[in-house]
């Protein structure tokens, strides 16, 4: 008689209570650094903005302390004595020219390097991406002279045609990427039914390219809303015709007008909030654009 024994069990390996360890373990890392640059982040956004409703005397006495009561008429005085409302609707008249000619004329130059096969067009696209490598503080003299030469210092067209040429590389660079990825089905059935490019463009490839045209505008608007060395360099002559970044260096310079710090902040405060206002409005096309690139 014969007897069989039974297979001794396999022993558990300890390799996935040690996976467990090691991915909570980052995942604890990991929501500590975004925790450390939120703070980063939004503290001084939020430090300014409490800053703004506090009495100058309070803001030297105890610069990090909290606002006892809201003083309303910090943003009153930097609105009206500060110039802080010509500042704002100065810069708005720039960008509503200069941000509508970026986007028109990168979208088309953007279309045509996409989507035309055509001698230099490879060349073309070489030269905006030089573009965007180029130093700007190079071209300041250069610059200078050919405004003055075409009458076009201290005022409004030259600094709308500076900031266009100032965001036209990288603009054409990213929608080129963006166009590429659409699909040219469309655009073929279009030209079919007798579409002309120019139909074709505006009628059915800009709808289909919203998300990327949504995202770098919010790029542009920051980029311009927030320029300084520009209008520094070409629009010096009038502080009537400051923009919002010259106006708050001025202010800052002269600590605040009269030691006015309430209302400084309270000016630091009203040129933030079209930013935040408008990625706030438009973050989710924002995060659709950057991510439509890796979903061809």
């Amino acid at each position: 008689m014969t007897t069989t024994s039974a297979a001794a069990p396999r022993p558990e390996t300890a390799a996935v209570p040690h996976e467990k360890e090691s991915g909570a373990t980052l995942n604890v890392f990991s929501h500590a650094f975004l925790v450390l640059w939120v703070v980063l982040a939004a503290g001084p956004l939020i430090w300014v903005a409490l800053t703004a409703f506090r009495p100058s005397a309070d803001i030297l006495s105890d610069p990090t302390g909290w606002p006892t009561s809201f003083h309303w008429e910090n943003f009153t005085n930097a609105w009206n004595k500060a110039n802080i409302g010509q500042y704002t609707v100065n810069s708005l008249i720039i960008l509503a020219g200069s941000l509508t000619g970026t986007m028109l004329l990168g979208s088309m130059a953007a279309y045509v390097l996409a989507r035309f096969t055509f001698p230099g067009n490879r060349l073309v696209f070489l030269l905006f991406v030089g573009g965007m490598t180029f130093p700007v503080i190079l071209a300041l003299v250069p610059l200078f002279a050919v405004m003055e030469n075409f009458g076009l210092l201290d005022t409004r067209p030259g600094l709308m045609i500076a900031y266009i040429a100032y965001s036209l590389p990288f603009t054409t660079f990213f929608l080129t990427s963006f166009f590429r990825t659409l699909p040219t089905g469309v655009q073929e059935a279009a030209m079919v039914d007798g579409a002309s490019h120019t139909r074709t463009f505006f009628q059915i490839m800009m709808p289909m390219a919203k998300p990327g045209l949504v995202s770098i505008g919010i790029f542009n608007f920051l980029g311009q809303w927030n320029q300084y060395l520009l209008p520094l360099l070409l629009n010096n002559e009038d502080e009537k015709t400051y923009v919002l970044p010259q106006g708050l260096a001025s202010l800052a310079v002269s600590q605040g007008y009269r030691g006015d710090w309430g209302a400084l902040f309270a000016g630091l405060t009203i040129a933030m909030l079209p930013v935040l206002v408008v990625y706030a409005v438009f973050q989710r096309q924002v995060q659709a654009g950057l991510t439509a690139g890796a979903l061809k």
